[in-house]
């Protein structure tokens, strides 16, 4: 019943409640992309949703505009402190983690949930073993077990076997548990960047 009834209703109340934090957000942010670049305040790209289907993600931009797509040898994306596509507003939005904050469109619209894996790429469909794709029968994440728990700490194995630990699992005391440690993780800025080449 929580799963496929009480989760979504959750989502909806805490998005509704959360719009006018975004809209002033968006307010506060506007004039720093204006005068930064010029560039578009949003970064909407595809990513895969519940049962693999594409939709469009939405992220306050956090790179220069054009930037180039940087991969690690495990195929998932380069996030190192490092990083010359990151502007110096990208930066500080990615440590709070304020860049996420347009995905609660995704969430009011139903392509996401406020806890669930984080979406991948489109090509990331066939790595999947048969096993694995469990977690493609659960919305998407703003945050989900192994944002939580490990966030860019793990590789895209490590990364795959969290969200299908976290599909076969799901139930209301485990996403309270979710939102008490994502709280942790972002207060203390844990695991934020990727260390491994």
């Amino acid at each position: 019943m929580y799963v496929h009834f009480f989760k979504r209703v959750l989502d909806l109340l805490v998005v509704l409640c959360a719009l006018p934090f975004f809209c002033a957000v968006c307010i506060v942010l506007a004039p720093f992309y204006f005068f930064m670049d010029k560039g578009p305040m949003f970064y909407s790209g595809k990513r895969l949703g519940r049962y693999g289907k594409p939709f469009l993600m939405h992220k306050f931009r956090s790179m220069k505009v054009n930037a180039p797509d940087i991969r690690l040898k495990d195929g998932s994306t380069y996030n190192g402190d490092d990083d010359p596509r990151v502007t110096k507003l990208g930066r500080f939005i990615r440590k709070t983690s304020l860049d996420e904050i347009p995905q609660i469109l995704n969430v009011l619209k139903g392509d996401m949930s406020l806890i669930g894996p984080r979406p991948d790429p489109l090509d990331w469909l066939d790595k999947y073993k048969d096993d694995e794709k469990v977690f493609l029968n659960v919305r998407p994440g703003i945050t989900g077990y192994n944002q939580a728990y490990y966030r860019n700490s793990v590789d895209a194995q490590g990364k795959i076997d969290n969200d299908v630990y976290y599909a076969k699992n799901i139930c209301f005391a485990l996403d309270m548990k979710i939102i008490v440690k994502t709280i942790k993780t972002v207060l203390f800025r844990e695991n934020v960047y990727v260390t491994r080449k």
